[in-house]
């Protein structure tokens, strides 16, 4: 009988900061996020972590094992209340090497999430502080596709975003206001000159 037959998804449900899937571990499960946002990061040297990205449903998690990493080369936290859907890891493996399309698909998702990772990396280690920040909001602005949301993350996760000290973030924030560049109204985020930060990030 096919393996597709034997195994069902699993649904599971991830409150805020529960960590979904953790650095190092086995890979098991291949997980579609349906409902909430996720932090991909690493943790280094002197348990200092770095958050490579952050993830909205239809987002996937665990595809670098079906490139030959038997283990999750990072770990998934949720910023929200999450819901995802964990598929074996064998039935993705059959359906990648039998379904063209769906392997279509899932190359272009891996090799997007790459792109972004190497090109994050690349910035975090050019930028000076102010840049790095700036990139941060307006990845977050494209990301939730406005220039006014809510901002999920803490500030020392934007600080882990950003590769920067927690400090630092609340340093700059405070400048990025007082020169009427951005507003902090809550946990609401308004960027009033996407110009200007556009600016800041490519001048580092």
């Amino acid at each position: 009988m096919s393996i597709e037959h034997e195994l069902t998804p699993v649904h599971a449900i991830y409150k805020k900061r529960e960590i979904i899937c953790r650095q190092y571990t086995k890979v098991t499960h291949a997980y579609i996020l349906v409902e909430g946002n996720a932090k991909m990061y690493i943790t280094g040297n002197n348990n200092r972590n770095i958050i490579l990205n952050i993830l909205l449903p239809s987002n996937y998690i665990g595809l670098m094992s079906l490139y030959g990493s038997p283990d999750y080369q990072y770990s998934v936290a949720a910023i929200t209340d999450c819901h995802t859907c964990q598929v074996d890891i064998r039935l993705i493996m059959e359906m990648y090497f039998n379904n063209h399309n769906f392997l279509l698909k899932l190359n272009k998702a891996f090799r997007d999430s790459v792109a972004f990772i190497m090109q994050k990396l690349i910035s975090l280690n050019q930028k000076q502080t102010r840049g790095k920040v700036a990139e941060s909001l307006l990845y977050l602005a494209r990301l939730y596709e406005s220039d006014r949301f809510t901002l999920t993350l803490t500030r020392k996760e934007l600080g882990e975003f950003s590769a920067i000290s927690e400090e630092n973030v609340v340093r700059i924030l405070t400048e990025f206001r007082n020169e009427g560049i951005v507003e902090m109204k809550g946990k609401e985020l308004f960027l009033y000159n996407t110009e200007m930060l556009e600016k800041i990030s490519v001048l580092g």
